[in-house]
């Protein structure tokens, strides 16, 4: 069931009034153009941080955007993946459909949800400008101009899945021609799930119908309770079916290894180099048995797969950040690896250069901590962070100064574009089938969106 809601607000900035954690019911989806404001003379660019003056207001650019929508589940989401769809590669056609697996973060531990989400109808956000005849009936305009919002209107459906305790984070993957989704709970297990189920019942109403009428909700395939403690990093590996890491806030990494039956061996020996909380952990993208995770001691390590765990650590940057390194994310194409920290700074890694413990490049542009970091798919110079300040940034490597500018925004030559309108944003993540479309969840809710800038 699906209660599609008109705009709350005049700012790009959504609040949600109602919710219903139990059923988890109760969703909405907004297109940003109901929002954004008409172009006037007196119009700037605004960076974060800025002051306003006394009657001035922030409104979107629909200019910038090629597509902008919104979505509330509910209870906040602060943890979500993307799940591949049979629809093809590189679509660019609108309407678009993207679909997402999250977990819910309700004030109520008990009432925690897997909700797996289908975005469809995405149209684009700019209007094309359309002369009329002075002479033409304004009633039948107006009519007509209905009919199409109507038609435009973005649809969201939603299936959850009864989860104990909060959702740390959700990782999804695909084993044989299934969706699994492997969760970080707060009461220190992790839970894989098929999402099957959920997915089928977001396509199609009759089982939809169904899958709420008989209260569904299918029980884990398989529960871990080795770390007990609770754990934020997890990470599926891209090249070995049903390979995952996981990482908890006692210092340990566990692998597991698929076994026949739909079960995983969890290798009871951790990865211990770390010397506090392991905050996020990731799989290389070309190479099967190297991984790379990040650290409340502030330390970013790379590992083999291969060797015992407690001779596993490869290469370490000991003092990768100031702070407690939250985030970290592996370049596809490029030996690359970037890095948000709790001191706000982004910092990209050579390979190659690793073992000196400098970093390649450094950026401050965000004033609060960075929550996710992720490379672009599609162009491997450029990547996306999200912060505590409210902001998604896009940054491109390949960018250089201009010497020659003048009047020019005083922030770092390689910042492309500063996304805002959600409140405390945690996760960000590239749609690998929808060149340039950017998923983001924060306490106020999703936003998907393509900005021209990529």
């Amino acid at each position: 069931m699906v209660k599609m809601g008109d705009k709350q607000q005049d700012e790009n900035v959504e609040t949600s009034e109602s919710e219903d954690d139990d059923e988890m019911e109760m969703c909405q989806m907004e297109g940003a153009d109901e929002e954004m404001e008409d172009e006037n003379e007196d119009e700037k660019v605004y960076l974060p941080g800025e002051p306003l003056e006394e009657g001035e207001e922030l409104v979107c650019d629909e200019s910038a955007y090629m597509m902008y929508h919104q979505a509330q589940t509910g209870a906040p989401c602060l943890s979500f993946d993307i799940i591949p769809d049979s629809l093809g590669d590189k679509r660019e056609t609108f309407p678009l459909t993207c679909y997402c697996a999250s977990g819910s973060q309700s004030e109520h531990g008990h009432l925690n949800h897997v909700i797996v989400m289908k975005m469809e109808n995405l149209h684009r956000t700019t209007k094309e400008k359309k002369e009329s005849d002075e002479n033409e009936d304004e009633s039948d305009e107006e009519d007509e101009e209905e009919d199409d919002d109507e038609e435009k209107k973005p649809e969201l459906e939603t299936a959850s899945i009864k989860h104990s305790g909060s959702v740390n984070r959700i990782r999804v993957t695909t084993i044989g021609q299934k969706s699994i989704a492997a969760t970080w709970s707060e009461n220190g297990k992790v839970y894989i799930w098929d999402l099957t189920r959920p997915l089928h019942a977001v396509n199609d109403s009759n089982i939809m119908s169904v899958y709420i009428r008989n209260e569904e909700s299918p029980a884990p395939i398989y529960t871990f309770k080795g770390h007990q403690v609770e754990g934020f990093a997890v990470d599926w590996s891209p090249l070995m079916e049903g390979r995952l890491l996981t990482g908890d806030c006692k210092k340990n990494i566990h692998l597991w290894t698929p076994k026949e039956g739909g079960a995983w061996h969890v290798d009871q020996r951790p990865y211990s180099g770390h010397t506090s909380s392991v905050e996020d952990i990731q799989w290389s993208p070309n190479e099967n048995n190297v991984f790379a995770s990040c650290s409340v001691d502030r330390s970013i390590r790379i590992w083999d797969a291969r060797a015992a765990p407690n001779k596993a650590c490869m290469l370490t940057a000991e003092e990768a950040h100031d702070r407690d390194v939250n985030v970290l994310h592996w370049n596809r194409n490029e030996p690359f690896i970037a890095s948000g920290g709790d001191d706000g700074v982004i910092k990209v890694w050579d390979l190659r250069q690793f073992q000196k413990g400098k970093a390649a490049a450094s950026f401050k542009h965000h004033t609060a901590p960075i929550t996710s970091i992720e490379w672009n798919p599609y162009d491997s110079s450029v990547f996306a962070a999200s912060g505590s300040d409210n902001q998604i940034t896009i940054w491109d490597l390949s960018v250089e100064k201009d010497t020659e500018g003048e009047g020019e925004p005083d922030v770092p030559p390689q910042l492309l574009f500063i996304h805002q309108g959600q409140t405390d944003i945690k996760e960000l993540h590239w749609h690998k089938q929808l060149p340039g479309v950017i998923v983001s969840t924060a306490h106020s809710g999703f936003n998907i969106f393509r900005t021209i800038s990529v």
